[in-house]
């Protein structure tokens, strides 16, 4: 016991690195990071699928990651999307995850939009759509997205989404680097 009493260890902090890094998933830790990260997002804590969300698109598209950096080094995957052109000019975004305690950090969904509808622009795209689950809106409207429709999907609320293209720069593979802002707590 100590001298002055009773010790109190406070909790843990959270540790929020300073950078993230969003970029096509190229290696095979990143592939393998945003797939988890899937599985614990739409198998875990949304309980849309049961065991694993992986589909026929997982075969032709295009994975990007979102990582977190330690000392300007790509470290753990913290969130992703795929994306992929079904048809020449029409690409579709779809399985946005950034893991629960990265959502407070501002930039990683909305990098990870960008990067998505710039690749896809810079690979032609004339169209870019998404079904968009409902506690997003706001976040895609503002970056310059427009409801075409409302549905069900896996017993969710959706939105189809179309990308105003113009709004985006097209991006040719480089990485983008988020420095972030950090929500205020509730």
């Amino acid at each position: 016991m100590p001298i002055l009493g009773p010790a109190t260890i406070p909790p843990p902090l959270f540790f929020y690195p300073g950078e993230y890094r969003i970029e096509q998933a190229r290696t095979s830790w990143q592939q393998a990071g945003c797939h988890a990260l899937r599985r614990q997002v739409f198998c875990q804590e949304q309980k849309i699928f049961e065991q694993d969300d992986r589909d026929a698109v997982d075969d032709e598209c295009l994975l990007l990651a979102a990582s977190s950096c330690l000392f300007s080094h790509a470290d753990d995957v913290v969130g992703t999307v795929r994306i992929h052109e079904p048809e020449p000019g029409l690409w579709w975004g779809s399985r946005l995850a950034v893991a629960k305690p990265f959502r407070r950090v501002g930039g990683l969904g909305a990098a990870l939009i960008r990067l998505a509808v710039g690749t896809a622009k810079f690979h032609g795209a004339e169209t870019f759509l998404a079904h968009v689950q409902a506690q997003n809106l706001n976040l895609f409207e503002a970056m310059h997205w427009r409801v075409l429709d409302e549905k069900t999907i896996h017993g969710r609320p959706h939105f189809l989404m179309r990308a105003d293209i113009a709004a985006y720069d097209a991006i040719d593979g480089a990485a983008l680097s988020v420095l972030p802002a950090l929500a205020r707590h509730p």
